[in-house]
């Protein structure tokens, strides 16, 4: 049983006149905000406006680096070179890196997002060449991976520190993956729901799959999504969930 997990959100996903989740809802609410770096969401104003936002809860910021794609927000998949997916990490970490420093805050970690995260999670190539450009630009980052994927393998491999992530409100197969989001029951719509599926995850080490099967799962950060309806609901009755069973809140770089 964990006495202790990280919360993280996927953030400052608003670009432009788009409004993409309730930052301001559910930031008092985590202790890890993903932020996005303007290319499946985010743009330099949203960008600086979320670090702050962070920065005022003393939530870790971390960067949320995409395929270059606002279109289909970073959740089609793209063949890329591993010299492109590096390039393609480099590019957009540096660049939060660099907004959260001028602002006097510290980048904690990388969360890759979307088509970039589930590849990252089966392909080596993609694993690896995340973890290489992570390292480089800041060996003390912690990379969040999908728990038991070549992610957390990659980051393991390279020195990283890594957080082995699990999800609150995506239902899983039976390897572990999540189930497709062009699925049915890829979706996890009742808050009340996915705080059981998280309570589970966190006291018993074990996640029940769409088969029905229970498999063994490692909880170290659990992710709301907050471009999902509701996002700020879910995060509430996370949290009061898992402090009433007495585990802690607490960000991945204290764990």
């Amino acid at each position: 049983m964990m006495d202790h997990v990280d919360l993280n959100c996927d953030m400052g996903e608003s670009y432009g006149s788009r409004i993409i989740g309730d930052d301001d809802s559910i930031m008092p609410l985590i202790s890890s905000a993903n932020i996005a770096c303007g290319y499946h969401g985010g743009d330099p104003l949203v960008m600086g406006r979320t670090v702050r936002l962070a920065m005022r809860y003393g939530v870790n910021i971390g960067a949320h680096p995409s395929f270059h794609d606002l279109e289909h927000f970073g959740r089609r998949e793209m063949q890329l070179s591993e010299e492109e997916i590096g390039q393609l990490v480099t590019f957009q970490v540096t660049t939060l890196k660099r907004m959260a420093e001028a602002q006097g805050a510290r980048l904690t970690h990388v969360k890759p997002h979307g088509a970039l995260y589930n590849m990252s999670a089966r392909d080596p190539g993609y694993a690896g060449a995340i973890a290489r450009a992570v390292k480089a630009i800041d060996p003390g980052l912690i990379l969040f991976g999908l728990s038991g994927s070549l992610s957390i393998d990659a980051a393991a491999e390279h020195g990283l520190r890594h957080c082995a992530e699990v999800f609150a409100d995506r239902t899983y197969q039976e390897d572990g993956s999540l189930t497709p989001r062009t699925s049915p029951g890829a979706m996890i719509e009742d808050p009340g729901m996915a705080a059981a599926q998280v309570l589970m995850m966190v006291k018993q080490g074990k996640v029940r799959t769409v088969s029905g099967k229970t498999i063994d799962i490692r909880a170290e950060t659990i992710c709301i999504h907050g471009d999902t309806p509701g996002a700020a609901a879910y995060a509430r009755t996370i949290r009061e969930l898992l402090e009433a069973e007495g585990i802690t809140i607490q960000p991945c770089s204290r764990i």
